[in-house]
């Protein structure tokens, strides 16, 4: 099978490709797996990728591992899935140049607009939801991925239909995931999974941002108050209800008791190691184009 993506990609077993290269880890997980995958890249980042390679390395550990990968700079034909791992503000940008290419289309990322927005472009039968449950970042040309261990380990990679129904395709792509070594589950809930996820994450990145990083927050009691308020107004907006619905409590669980727990994660090394630190403008963007689409009403979604 053949596959093409943006940003990361995600192919089924025969042909797969990406664009680009933020947060990559996954794309070699497939080519090593044995799966035909081709990354779609520009610019600099394609000339990178060319002659070394996607170059990988564990947070600050001095290795770094080469794993050759075909790239490509224009999408060539059809392709069985293409998976999209970019920000939320770059989505835009990449709808364009799939619009014209055949394929299954997995939008793994922070996405709160539902599905109906990327559907207007693609075609609605062609996109499926997911969120990755691992990251990294870009040193150079060489991708930092986070260290695993046995909790992370647990996490699922959730991938969905739109309608949340559990499809042939939907089974297969799962399927092909936990091939290559990646822990994945189907969600029949997964617009509702990713708005409760921007629902956290828009208002505590966005507070780690202003004070300078997750640990600073912490030592800010009100702002993190704050943010709790934000949570829980997200929350309270939500059509559905959230995802997982266990979530729900927050609204009534003593608010003393959440802030100390809030304050006591972003402290962690969990917190200091994680996206939450990562203050760069990409971050600000993407996070306020989040914001964005949670303030929308259902209809413009």
């Amino acid at each position: 099978m053949r596959g093409v993506g943006s940003a990361r990609g995600t192919p089924l077993p025969g042909r797969g490709g990406r664009r680009g290269a933020g947060r990559a880890c996954r794309r070699t997980s497939f080519a090593e797996a044995g799966h035909d995958v081709s990354l779609l890249a520009r610019g600099e980042r394609l000339t990178a990728l060319r002659r070394h390679g996607v170059r990988l390395a564990e947070e600050d550990g001095p290795a770094v591992k080469r794993v050759p990968v075909p790239v490509v700079e224009h999408p060539d034909g059809g392709y069985d899935l293409i998976t999209v791992f970019v920000r939320t503000h770059q989505v835009d940008a990449v709808l364009e140049s799939l619009a014209g290419v055949q394929g299954d289309v997995l939008f793994l990322l922070n996405w709160a607009a539902g599905p109906e927005t990327l559907g207007a472009v693609l075609g609605h039968e062609r996109v499926l939801l997911g969120f990755p449950a691992t990251g990294g970042t870009m040193d150079g040309d060489v991708v930092r991925y986070r260290k695993s261990n046995v909790i992370t380990r647990r996490v699922a990679t959730p991938v969905g239909e739109p309608d949340g129904r559990t499809t042939p395709r939907l089974e297969r792509i799962v399927e092909t995931f936990r091939t290559a070594g990646i822990n994945a589950k189907a969600e029949p809930r997964m617009d509702a999974w990713l708005r409760t996820h921007a629902a956290f994450e828009v208002p505590l990145g966005q507070a780690v941002h202003a004070a300078g990083g997750p640990t600073a927050l912490a030592d800010d009691p009100d702002a993190v108050r704050a943010v709790l308020h934000l949570i829980r107004q997200n929350l309270a907006a939500m059509e559905t209800p959230p995802v997982p619905r266990a979530l729900a409590a927050l609204r009534a669980l003593p608010q003393g008791l959440l802030v100390a727990v809030l304050r006591r994660f972003l402290k962690s090394p969990t917190a200091v190691h994680s996206g939450l630190n990562d203050l760069s403008p990409a971050t600000a963007a993407e996070l306020e184009r989040l914001a964005e689409q949670l303030r929308a009403p259902a209809g413009a979604r």
